[in-house]
């Protein structure tokens, strides 16, 4: 596993992917990040993705920006490996002390995000990390948020993107996305 890409990792990763008919609504098709936890070769081969794509970003970034809660599994480890800190951004009311916040529309709602005040500074380089790109609302608040506390967001890193739903065109930023549906 070591010796292969990014892109053959990412192949043989799909297949660890579960996909679910008609949740959390009728019509939808959710494809299950989780599903990979459970398969130890699954996980092996999204830690082999994660530390590859560190590898090309190590140096441009000096934060991970954690997008709940997926986000959280996932940034830790990227944190890690670019030896940066990682932050969480999470739903209202979820964090202590003063918070920054940015309210967003949703396909069905409305919802608000937050990241605590004072930990990221003024021009930090921060990566995005979430499991997955659909319509592109959470990203982009994301993002909006990032701005909002003065940080520099460099890109956005999503292991799935939805293709059909475009949600990459709402965003500003170079995306990186490792499996496309």
């Amino acid at each position: 596993m070591s010796n292969s890409s990014i892109e053959e990792d990412s192949i043989a990763l799909k297949g660890y992917i579960k996909s679910f008919p008609d949740f959390p609504l009728p019509g939808i098709l959710f494809r299950d990040i989780f599903s990979v936890f459970q398969n130890t070769d699954g996980l092996k081969l999204l830690n082999n993705i994660l530390k590859k794509y560190c590898n090309e970003v190590a140096g441009k970034v000096d934060c991970v920006a954690m997008l709940e809660a997926r986000g959280f599994l996932l940034g830790t480890l990227m944190a890690l490996y670019l030896n940066v800190p990682c932050v969480p951004v999470r739903k209202k009311g979820k964090l202590p002390g003063k918070v920054a916040q940015l309210e967003y529309s949703l396909e069905y709602a409305k919802d608000v995000l937050e990241v605590q005040l004072g930990v990221l500074k003024e021009g930090t380089r921060v990566l995005i990390i979430d499991d997955l790109l659909a319509t592109g609302g959470t990203l982009q608040a994301a993002v909006q948020l990032m701005k909002k506390t003065g940080a520099e967001v460099v890109q956005a890193v999503v292991i799935m993107e939805l293709c059909d739903l475009e949600g990459r065109k709402k965003l500003d930023i170079p995306v990186k996305s490792f499996i496309q549906y």
